[in-house]
């Protein structure tokens, strides 16, 4: 590989939301979340690698801004995110993100993008991956109870990666599995709008919740969770916030991406700290078990973490020759002399 000159490592890679677009356009949105779920689940497997901190949260009565980093020694990678419930009946998205990722080395940039699309493909592509492990066998069908802007990946994800066929659909918003449901039937899915929860649920392999009041709440009771399913938890985690009535979790066999982090946004918030809970990573390589019986109900207590995104990251810079879907940016300031930060800016004053 040729050696780029620090001029040249100066101009920074940049994919816009059109960029991304453009992206998904050309590779395919199914085909893409297969390959970015390769590159999750390759992540995952190399765990030991990666430096690991519950991220970085600023909390307020609106929502919550976070930064999540990570590094494999080699590459640096981090993102802002923000989680805010309440803007929807604003006009604003609930989530919206970008990422960096940079040389260990030498600390320069290679890649800064948009991850409010990105976030929501590598969601999905986590949970498809994790079901994978955890699923029924032949599992066929599954539940989305939350119809809001993840809900659709979820699905396509679930139909490349687990081969998942049925779907049906769930919300207290009638206008957002109306909507979800436009979207999936376009484009050929076989989709069924319930309504209520307890007839999305029924008979389905594959439970998902996703939904985003930040309070504790019951999206799922005790009583609506029969033998056999794997539920996929993923609805926008933070203190305070649940979606499963704890005696589901008593019943269940849990995993988690990263346990610091699971228990203080986690529904194991709910449970006692000692209660056990088995981590992914341990599961895909074979150090732990997933589903060991027809009749198990396990559970993926999904909250997203950094090294998920260090993946999504990593695979939108493998991308970029592929696509040329992306722009450079004058980031980086870069003297001739690298002493003269100060004699580059007097000349560009005189100019």
């Amino acid at each position: 590989m040729t050696k780029l000159a620090p001029s040249e490592l100066a101009m920074v890679p940049f994919v816009s939301v059109e960029n991304m677009m453009q992206i998904i356009k050309n590779i395919g949105l199914e085909k893409l979340l297969g390959e970015l779920a390769d590159y999750v689940e390759e992540d995952f497997k190399r765990w030991e690698k990666f430096d690991k901190t519950p991220r970085v949260a600023a909390h307020s009565e609106e929502g919550v801004i976070e930064l999540m980093p990570t590094s494999d020694g080699d590459t640096y990678g981090f993102k802002y995110v923000n989680g805010h419930p309440k803007n929807q009946a604003e006009g604003f998205q609930t989530v919206t993100a970008f990422g960096v990722l940079s040389n260990v080395s030498n600390g320069y940039p290679v890649l800064l993008t948009e991850m409010t699309i990105l976030t929501a493909l590598r969601t999905a592509a986590t949970s498809a991956v994790v079901a994978k492990y955890l699923a029924p066998k032949n599992a066929k069908s599954m539940c989305l109870i939350g119809n809001g802007a993840q809900c659709e990946f979820q699905a396509f994800a679930f139909k490349q990666v687990c081969g998942i066929e049925e779907f049906k659909l769930y919300d207290i918003d009638p206008k957002a599995t109306e909507k979800a449901v436009k979207n999936l039937t376009a484009v050929g899915l076989n989709v069924k709008a319930c309504k209520s929860a307890e007839e999305a649920i029924e008979g389905v392999d594959i439970i998902t919740t996703c939904t985003a009041d930040k309070k504790y709440a019951t999206i799922l009771s005790d009583n609506m969770v029969g033998s056999g399913v794997h539920i996929n938890a993923i609805g926008g985690d933070c203190p305070g916030k649940t979606e499963l009535h704890k005696d589901i979790l008593l019943r269940s066999d849990i995993f988690v991406e990263y346990p610091p982090q699971t228990c203080i946004e986690g529904e194991i918030q709910q449970l006692d700290d000692d209660h056990p809970v088995t981590e992914m990573w341990e599961v895909m390589l074979g150090q732990k078990e997933g589903r060991k019986d027809d009749r198990q109900i396990t559970l993926f207590d999904g909250v997203g973490f950094a090294t998920e995104d260090f993946s999504a990251l990593r695979y939108i810079k493998d991308q970029l020759e592929r696509t040329g879907a992306y722009v450079e940016l004058d980031l980086l300031a870069d003297p001739d002399d690298t002493r003269d930060l100060f004699g580059m800016v007097q000349r560009g004053i005189a100019d």
